[in-house]
């Protein structure tokens, strides 16, 4: 049976093990990635699919599970895998994405590499994903696609099965066209989303970006622009925008473009934030810190997230404040990226050489100024330090949105602890209650952590309060709600016409 909404996504919607010699489909074990938000459309609709790929030895082995059927709490519904061989994984997602992509996606232009990049293997990839999407997908069907290693998939879709709508969601920043252009295969990456009826991103920055950089490439014109909401906009801001176009016309065609910052689901992480396992788990944490005050950082290991200069920032914090030392301590959770490659690999070697600096030159038998944590903490655990956080820090260089952010502040039911968010975080368009950074300017820095440690409670609980009411208008579901009228917005001009979704 052919399928009415089709998941176009580079990962699996399951953990998939193997238990006494057996596979097994688990759920995932964050609730707030993208993966379960996602599979929550599947309950709008009589069939769905989602596309994905999967490494194998022998792609051509008949023994591979091409098709899955799953049954679980979101519906039912059907993963297409794609083999790909581990050269094919390396070149579409490790060497292009990572190493040509991702760096100017994030404005780092020094980190760009070209030279290894196989675009031939790259469009092959997306030339199956967009084979697998056409051969699930019902007759005006939607077909979302998702993120950057998947740029292609919209043009040759379009050519595959010209009646379907074709969405297309960013989960990264998108640069202007003086820095997105130094890509060679820029007019083939853009031609190809303008194939979509709908091209996604989180906030309106990202969005005028990729108008701009359509208009730089090919005849495009802005068919809509409208004023941003007055909650987007955190003045003062590196990001802020006041007018966003909402939809461009190519070739007699409308697209739509939409900018909705993706939340998280407050009543879930509340819930669990306020569970007698949690609250014990937090009254441990804080007997153990006793009078000291817990500084939390949680990210990938990655050049976009600015650790080094946060941990550089520390440094500082406890050369000024000698009050601070034996006081003060942080957690400093930055989570391998990718142990594959050489760029994190060095990165992650600055963190620890800096870690063991700052903890050999301050630290004594009785207090260590940093926890270094190289590896993903349980979501469930990290709920507990959410809670017993004094500080939550979260200062990337560039970021799409950040769900740390997100979930810190739905955890604190108790309205208390300070967020301090980058100004280059998506999320500071609409987290404007936090205390906003600039992550480049070491004066910024040192004056937002001292402002935070030092906040009083009237101050901390009033910002807390702010943030949280922000969240919920901008929770997982409005997000949900938002990307299902763009499907039906999409089918009253597009080439499928027609109610796909039922209301979300």
């Amino acid at each position: 049976m052919p399928s009415e909404l089709v998941i176009v996504y580079h990962r699996q919607p399951y953990e998939e093990v193997v238990e006494n010699g057996k596979t097994v489909f688990r759920e995932n074990k964050s609730p707030n990635g993208i993966v379960p938000t996602l599979k929550s459309f599947f309950g709008h609709v009589d069939k769905g699919a989602w596309i994905a790929w999967k490494e194998a030895e022998d792609p051509s082995n008949p023994t591979f599970e091409r098709t899955i059927e799953i049954s679980d709490q979101y519906g039912d519904y059907t993963v297409s895998r794609l083999p790909l061989t581990a050269q094919q994984v390396s070149s579409f997602y490790h060497v292009t994405s990572k190493e040509a992509f991702w760096p100017i996606l994030h404005s780092f232009k020094e980190k760009y590499n070209y030279d290894p990049v196989d675009w031939p293997t790259f469009r092959e990839v997306n030339w199956a994903f967009a084979e697998a999407a056409a051969a699930e997908a019902a007759e005006g069907a939607v077909v979302w696609i998702h993120d950057y290693n998947l740029w292609l998939v919209p043009g040759y879709l379009r050519q595959l099965r010209p009646d379907v709508r074709i969405s297309f969601f960013h989960h990264t920043p998108f640069p202007a066209p003086d820095i997105f252009n130094v890509l060679p295969w820029r007019k083939e990456i853009v031609g190809s989303l303008l194939a979509c009826d709908v091209v996604g991103f989180h906030i309106p920055r990202y969005s005028s970006n990729f108008v701009q950089v359509a208009r730089s490439l090919y005849d495009v014109e802005v068919a809509k622009r409208e004023k941003v909401p007055d909650e987007l906009i955190n003045d003062g801001t590196a990001l802020v925008e006041r007018s966003v176009p909402t939809a461009i016309s190519y070739e007699g065609r409308e697209i739509l473009v939409s900018a909705c910052p993706v939340g998280v689901d407050v009543d879930f992480i509340t819930e669990r934030a306020e569970t007698t396992e949690t609250l014990d788990k937090t009254v441990a944490i804080k007997q153990e810190l006793g009078d000291t005050k817990l500084i939390l950082s949680v990210s990938r290991t990655d050049y976009t997230k600015g650790g080094i200069e946060q941990l550089l920032t520390y440094e500082r914090l406890l050369e000024r404040r000698k009050d601070l030392r034996g006081k003060v301590r942080l957690m400093h959770v930055s989570v391998s990226a990718n142990r594959n490659m050489a760029v994190y690999e060095q990165i992650q070697g600055e963190v620890e050489q800096i870690v063991g600096r700052i903890n050999g030159r301050f630290g004594s038998l009785e207090w260590q100024p940093i926890a270094l944590i190289s590896t993903a903490v349980p979501f469930r655990e990290l709920v507990s330090y959410y809670r017993a956080a004094d500080v939550c820090w979260i200062t990337p260089l560039a970021d799409g949105m950040n769900i740390v952010a997100k979930e810190f502040v739905a955890a604190r039911s108790d309205e208390d602890g300070v967020l301090v968010l980058s100004e280059f975080a998506g999320a500071a368009i609409e987290m404007s209650a936090a205390v906003i950074t600039n992550p480049f300017s070491h004066k910024s820095m040192d004056t937002t952590i001292d402002l935070a440690l030092d906040m009083e409670p009237e101050d901390r609980k009033g910002r807390m309060r702010a943030l949280r009411t922000t969240l919920r208008h901008y929770d997982i579901k409005a997000w949900a709600k938002e990307q299902h009228r763009l499907f039906e917005a999409a089918g009253d001009h597009g080439p499928g016409k027609g109610d796909v979704l039922s209301a979300a």
